[in-house]
């Protein structure tokens, strides 16, 4: 039997959005929202994370997320 896969709602700049319920960590949310590559702060819940906690730091339904990635540009 398939195991169903369930989205996780979060909130990311004050958007709901739902995403897989796969995405376990901050980097892994990054690459799903095609950020991987680029330059981002993470807040998550209040607390702006450092770039070494992204591989580490649990995404959780409810959470509540601000992404600021840089674009570059003249």
């Amino acid at each position: 039997m398939k195991r169903r896969i369930l989205p996780l709602t979060l909130t990311i700049n004050g958007a709901q959005k739902e995403i897989p319920e796969e995405t376990e960590t901050i980097n892994m949310l990054l690459n799903h929202l095609q950020l991987g590559n680029k330059k981002a702060v993470v807040e998550r819940n209040g607390v702006i994370l450092k770039k070494e906690q992204y591989d580490e730091e649990p995404v959780q339904a409810g959470d509540t997320l601000e992404i600021v990635h840089f674009v570059g540009g003249g």
